[in-house]
């Protein structure tokens, strides 16, 4: 079959079933196939795709029917510029946390030692100390495979020396004091579980996802045990729900940190909270 006729078939059938992006999808998929890039698809629509790719590709394909991920078919996701692993075992890095990291950069020093808590992908603790000098960092996460993805990731990007991941919940394993400590905990009340788009709610890890009945549980673990584990002059920065900024402002204030904002993300919505400890 051509390359063109294979990519208008999959358009139609990924929209079909429900796809929101199903032009975009269908090109990611048949690129990753055929190792080809965008420009074939207007350069050379007439590239005969081998049986091979065929069935390779339709096999992709069903998956992205069902609403499977695009980044746990073709395993990686982009992130501050940096390519990392996926797994169905960790929540699938995205943008919006991105402003997480931009923050936590903006107060980053050359040589300080950085915690992340629930790291999953580490994709957080290893965007940081690739755009920072001598910093080393440990990530935490109750999942033994996140862990492993973690180190894998290190491992991919020459990160391995100056991070190192263990399997903790939350802070139960956790040692010593830290300059940064960053967090992306489940943050979704459990009763919005269940409306989140297919993609979401029946392929990412619902432990990752639900933050209990008010969305908050984490945070209340982070506010009262992070300033255990934060030098003095600290700063703990954490992803939040878009309307969950007040509520998690005063958590940490009624535990005594100090400086608490509610930091937005490109969209104008509360995305990040961060707190000094001194």
């Amino acid at each position: 079959m051509r390359y063109i006729d294979l990519y208008k078939n999959s358009v139609k059938r990924l929209e079909e079933s429900g796809v929101r992006e199903a032009g975009l999808d269908a090109r990611l998929l048949l690129e990753s196939v055929c190792k080809t890039d965008r420009t074939v698809l207007y350069a050379h629509p007439e590239r005969e795709v081998t049986p091979e790719e065929e069935k390779t590709f339709e096999a992709f394909l069903s998956r992205r029917e069902k609403r499977e991920p695009l980044q746990y078919i073709l395993g990686e996701q982009e992130f501050m510029g940096l390519s990392f692993k996926t797994e169905p075992d960790t929540l699938i890095p995205r943008q919006d946390t991105e402003t997480l990291v931009e923050d936590a950069m903006k107060d980053l020093h050359d040589g300080m030692e950085i915690l992340d808590v629930c790291c999953g992908t580490g994709c957080i603790l290893l965007s940081l100390l690739h755009y920072s000098n001598d910093c080393r960092g440990t990530g935490v996460d109750l999942s033994e495979k996140a862990v492993e993805l973690s180190r894998k990731n290190a491992e991919l990007l020459g990160l391995s020396e100056s991070a190192d991941f263990l399997v903790s919940d939350m802070f139960s394993g956790v040692t010593g004091k830290y300059d940064r400590i960053v967090s992306n905990p489940p943050y979704i009340p459990t009763k919005v579980i269940g409306t989140l788009d297919p993609e979401v709610r029946d392929f990412e890890p619902e432990r990752a996802l639900d933050g209990g009945e008010d969305g908050l549980d984490f945070y209340k673990i982070l506010a009262g045990k992070a300033k255990e584990y934060l030098k003095r002059d600290g700063i703990i920065y954490m992803e939040i729900g878009y309307d969950q900024g007040p509520a998690v402002r005063d958590l940490f204030m009624k535990e005594g940190y100090k400086n608490v904002e509610v930091l937005k993300d490109l969209a104008g919505l509360d995305r990040v909270v961060r707190a000094h400890f001194y």
